[in-house]
């Protein structure tokens, strides 16, 4: 343990939070208590408090920091805030942070739309999901548009049409932008895709039905045929849903699987008493489960995810009032925190520990594969190490302008994306891939010598001549040995006379001190692992430059009209959803958007129709 002098009695006995830092000031852990006094004394103790990673993170501890707050679900709050802030190395990571889709639905609208959103706010809409994926979602909202054919566009833009959209003519929205349906007809599909999306399927039937036997009975028979395929079409859905008999209700459901310094975690979410999805979150953890099963709560609906009426867990954590609290309020409803000991709610828990426990075992043999093939990555690429942390970064203008530059992570052969990150070249003018090159690097690995994090293998997309200015920087930084390098050229086109590709050569990867290239077996898992992260690096580097030629095109778009600020650009762009619908907008149309004063609407006007500005 680090030779420090730490006097405890200095430390306050009230809740709080502290901040465990290194030598350099890094912060290395953040953690919370009740009694800050008491739960720091369990560092020092002469037999540990039992936790296998405390000696690995004491002997780099220098100095310890403490904030009071009033009460423990403050000291919840503040943990969180400061582990976002700090990311500090020896907290809970969790890598896999994408965040599932939901969909979402405003009542408060006249003719209410769903939409596919990846936060949850609370704004006063309501949210269904969360779905695994964006094909779970197309499919929910394929069968939902074929029962209740709400609108598919903003109000705004179908009303410029001359006729009702395409999905109107095939019957999959009811054109109330066109005055095909009045508001109570529309809200009646709108109470059913809510019940549909609730799970309430057996209140949308039934009052689907009676609606079908008086259109029968008033001989309105075209009527009564549509919703008898509406009855049909939920009938036909429902039978595909799995249900568990868990009471109904709204549950996410935690398993927990833990092997050695190894730990999986499932989340099943359960929406009114169906299972409709999964999510596994593999983790690195040798603290107690106890701090483990907490910690991945904080950190999981701190995010804008829907947050259930119950959250199930295998046992309860020391924080579980406080958690409860926290959620209740960010929800705006009572959550529940339950570790059920019989009955259905128990089976579930088991359940989704056996669904942990399978995630860790396919992942193993994953792992496994994946460890194959870095290391086949290694002989051929004659690394000095296993490239666990793989990085490959890339750089994109259009003839000089408006350079950026990026870098994608693969860790253990996989993508992280939360590791990801875009450079904007500041010290470059001009197309200087080199010198662009040059200083992205710089600025990545003195960040990484910094925060004692630097990657192991670095690949550039480009051949010896990107390769030089790699080399150069590791070796400016005292980095060449510890950082190992390669620059992949892209493969060769020999074509005919006739301009037909006759012959496609191998990829080339250059290294330091080799004059020819390695190639290595075309269609082997090695070389696919490498291209994928080529490219990967390519993809996110063309989408952050058209991103910024964009919002440079909606700059100068707009941003010349008098009276248009970014509050306003974002008023109009929300209103009519380009700039190209807004250059076409009449002026009554401008006027019509609330919020927007009459003379800067007149003034959009006269820029686009009046000034030149078509």
């Amino acid at each position: 343990m680090a030779e420090i002098e730490i006097d405890l009695k200095r430390f306050p006995t009230a809740s709080g939070v502290y901040l465990m830092r290194g030598e350099d000031e890094t912060v290395l852990y953040v953690g919370k208590a009740k009694n800050l006094r008491a739960r720091l004394r369990s560092y020092f103790n002469a037999a540990g408090d039992g936790r296998g990673q405390i000696p690995f993170l004491m002997n780099r501890v220098h100095r310890i920091d403490t904030m009071v707050t009033d009460t423990e679900k403050e000291a919840l709050i503040l943990e969180n805030t400061l582990i976002k802030k700090y990311r500090p190395r020896y907290n809970i990571n969790l890598r896999d942070d994408k965040t599932y889709l939901s969909i979402r639905l405003d009542p408060r609208e006249d003719f209410p739309a769903l939409q596919t959103v990846r936060r949850v706010r609370r704004d006063g809409a309501l949210y269904f999901g969360p779905y695994a994926s964006g094909s779970a979602v197309r499919e929910t909202l394929k069968e939902i548009y074929r029962i209740f054919p709400l609108r598919h566009y903003p109000m705004a833009t179908c009303r410029r049409r001359g006729r009702p959209c395409l999905f109107h003519q095939i019957g999959q929205c009811s054109a109330p932008c066109h005055g095909r349906i009045s508001r109570e007809e529309y809200r009646h599909l709108v109470d059913g895709v809510v019940a549909l999306l609730s799970g309430r399927e057996s209140e949308v039937v039934g009052i689907l039905t009676e609606r079908m036997r008086q259109a029968s009975e008033q001989m309105r028979f075209e009527e009564a045929a549509r919703l008898r395929d509406q009855i049909q079409a939920i009938s036909a859905t429902v039978e595909k849903q799995k249900v568990v008999e868990a009471g109904g209700g709204d549950q996410d459901v935690v398993g927990l699987h833990r092997e050695g310094g190894e730990v999986e975690i499932v989340l099943m979410f359960i929406r009114e008493g169906k299972l409709i999805g999964r999510r596994s979150f593999p983790l690195e953890w040798r603290l107690d489960e106890d701090e483990l099963l907490a910690a991945f709560l904080k950190q999981y609906y701190s995010r804008d995810v829907v947050i259930p009426d119950q959250i199930l867990v295998p046992f309860a954590p020391d924080d579980t009032d406080s958690l409860a609290v926290w959620l209740s309020e960010k929800r705006g409803r009572k959550v529940h925190i339950l570790a059920p000991q019989r009955g259905d709610k128990v089976r579930l828990v088991e359940l989704a520990a056996r669904n942990a426990e399978q995630s860790f075992r396919e992942r193993g043999s994953r792992r496994e594969a994946r460890r194959e093939v870095l290391e086949e990555i290694r002989q051929r690429l004659n690394l000095s190490r296993i490239p666990r942390r793989m990085e490959c970064f890339d750089i994109s203008h259009v003839q000089g302008s408006q350079t950026v530059g990026s870098m994608v992570v693969l860790i253990d052969g996989e993508p992280a994306s939360s590791e990801y990150r875009r450079f904007k070249i500041a010290t470059v003018d001009g197309n200087d891939d080199f010198a662009s090159m040059r200083e992205v690097l710089g600025r990545r690995l003195r960040r990484g010598l910094r925060e004692e994090d630097l990657p192991d293998f670095i690949l550039i997309d480009g051949g010896k001549g990107q390769l030089a200015v790699v080399t150069a920087v590791l070796d400016e930084l005292d980095l060449l040995g510890r950082v190992d390098v390669a620059g992949m050229a892209k493969s060769r086109v020999i074509s005919n006379m006739k301009g037909r590709v006759v012959e496609r050569s191998e990829e080339r990867f250059f290294l330091p001190g080799r004059k020819n290239p390695v190639v290595l077996r075309q269609g082997s898992a090695a070389l696919f692992m490498l291209e994928r992260l080529r490219d990967e690096a390519h993809r996110f580097a063309i989408s952050y430059h058209r991103n910024l030629r964009g919002k440079n095109a909606l700059s100068s778009a707009l941003e010349a009209i008098p009276g248009v600020g970014a509050a306003r650009r974002k008023l109009l762009l929300k209103y009519f959803g380009s700039v190209k619908n807004i250059r076409a907008a009449t002026r009554d149309e401008l006027a019509a958007v609330e919020g927007l004063p009459a003379r800067t609407a007149d003034a959009v006007y006269r820029y686009f129709h009046e000034d030149g500005h078509s």
